[in-house]
């Protein structure tokens, strides 16, 4: 685990929370809140804005699970979330919510350690894959215009699709822009002039 990670401690039972807080306090120096009271966990999760949410809760329901979500925090930081007992469906619910780590069984001061370096590595990994599919979707989205684009000089030129492409590379060049951007100004200029 990094060194300095701010943490948040969801954890209604006092003692429980001062474990958890040795538990973190010996695996490095953290700055750790504790919240102790669940409703409007979304405005305090974001008021803190921490690197990572820990939850402790003996038996969570739908709607804290929602209002996890709600709280973009999933989105934004690693969520580990320890539970004494699991309803049919909830697990999967609280991946779907963004819950990087879904301990049954209660929490273990041992265990909690180890169970968020995972909670980390895992949504370190989401979030790679998340940007890399942004990332695939705008490329794709590019080649769609750029397709258009070249349909157009084909059509307006008579020129063949390579001869297409060359000049619609040449321009963006000439210009020192992105070819998807010229071919961008392209559609949108032709889409004013129909």
């Amino acid at each position: 685990m990094p060194n300095t990670l701010s943490i948040v401690v969801v954890e209604a039972d006092r003692d429980r929370a001062l474990q958890i807080i040795d538990s973190l306090r010996a695996a490095g120096d953290h700055d750790i809140r504790v919240i102790s009271e669940t409703t409007g966990l979304a405005r305090q999760i974001h008021q803190h804005n921490p690197d990572v949410v820990l939850i402790d809760i003996e038996n969570p329901s739908r709607d804290m699970l929602e209002e996890l979500a709600l709280a973009s925090g999933p989105q934004d930081r690693a969520v580990a979330m320890f539970v004494d007992q699991s309803q049919e469906g909830l697990s999967a619910a609280a991946i779907e919510a963004g819950v990087s780590a879904y301990v049954v069984g209660g929490m273990q001061p041992e265990r909690v350690t180890p169970v968020l370096e995972a909670a980390i590595a895992r949504f370190r990994l989401f979030q790679r894959m998340r940007a890399e599919l942004a990332e695939t979707k705008r490329a794709l989205e590019e080649r769609k215009v750029i397709d258009r684009a070249k349909g157009m000089i084909m059509k307006a030129r008579g020129v063949t699709e390579d001869e297409a492409y060359a000049l619609l590379r040449k321009t963006a060049m000439d210009q020192n822009r992105r070819m998807a951007d010229v071919a961008e100004a392209l559609v949108t200029a032709a889409g004013l002039l129909s």
